[in-house]
């Protein structure tokens, strides 16, 4: 199924106004995008969004690889809670690639009846890129729709941006991450059986099953919420290979604290408060016991004085 032939199945009962993009974690800066096209559309008009499933850059520039801060179906949850009324998820393939920034805007005009259409900084579209905001308004005021901007949402000094969030997240840089999202980062995924080194230790942990094309913060210890079954609770979680026993592949595992329930194949979410440190490779397991104890208790403490998850 093409392009266009995805777009005739949206059908919108009234015009639109809309934003394109991708909005992989779905950022404060994107929300400040979402907010101009929900003040936009007002009662008028469908406040809508097209948003890619993959990243069009991998398609681009083949070989490219890039990993998401959100799963599709958390973006759409995310977009959604911010007032977008209609969302139109689209995959990015080479047959897309090549459409002219005009066939692209008439697709938009004669299937999701755009009004007007508010992007972002740096935004382009159609073949090349050569939809920019200049050849976007004389197609507009040829086919019938306004074209607005919004400037970048600056914090500590520089524009939120996917790109940005994705770099921080690699290095561990929590609080950096936090106010960029204007929440906790947070991963998902099942729950599997594990060496059970944890519980030999006296600490037993969830072994996260996580997509591979999802990027997890940088490998050490952080203080976590941990959502099962809809209830919420502190923990401590490791990422890494686990150097100390001579292991290679990198895991995600949460210790819950104060709890003792078998969850194996439940689907929990894991929200990152804070990094603890770094990953270590310790001499025995009686230093690293001891090590885990510390852990454990400034997660305590660290999520005591963060007063709750903020989950969204």
């Amino acid at each position: 199924m093409d392009f266009v032939q995805r777009l005739s199945e949206i059908k919108p009962d009234q015009e639109t106004v809309l934003t394109i993009g991708v909005f992989d974690g779905v950022h404060l800066g994107h929300c400040h995008l979402l907010d101009e096209v929900i003040n936009r559309a007002g009662t008028d008009y469908i406040p809508a969004v097209m948003t890619f499933t993959n990243h069009p850059a991998t398609v681009i520039n083949p070989g490219l690889q890039i990993q998401n801060l959100s799963t599709t179906e958390e973006k759409s949850r995310l977009i959604s809670k911010q007032g977008i009324e209609l969302i139109v998820p689209i995959p990015f393939d080479q047959e897309l690639a090549a459409v002219s920034a005009s066939n692209f805007a008439e697709a938009l005009v004669n299937h999701l009846k755009i009004a007007g259409l508010v992007i972002g900084p740096d935004f382009a579209l159609g073949k090349g890129r050569e939809g920019n905001y200049n050849v976007l308004t004389e197609l507009g005021m040829k086919l019938g729709f306004w074209v607005g901007s919004v400037s970048p949402l600056i914090i500590d000094g520089l524009p939120v941006k996917s790109r940005r969030i994705r770099q921080d997240l690699a290095e561990g840089s929590i609080t950096t991450v936090t106010k960029q999202l204007g929440r906790l980062f947070s991963i998902s995924g099942s729950v599997i059986t594990g060496n059970k080194q944890g519980r030999e230790l006296g600490f037993p942990t969830a072994n996260l099953s996580v997509s591979e094309n999802m990027l997890l913060p940088a490998d050490g210890i952080y203080a976590t919420w941990t959502t099962v079954n809809q209830h919420t609770y502190s923990s401590a979680t490791s990422i890494g290979i686990r150097p100390t026993f001579g292991l290679t592949e990198r895991v995600v595992e949460a210790h819950i604290l104060d709890f003792d329930q078998n969850i194996y194949g439940e689907h929990i979410t894991v929200q990152f408060v804070e990094k603890i440190r770094d990953q270590e490779t310790f001499d025995n397991l009686p230093a690293l016991i001891t090590q885990i104890a510390e852990d454990v208790s400034k997660a305590r403490i660290t999520l005591k004085d963060h007063g709750g998850s903020n989950f969204a």
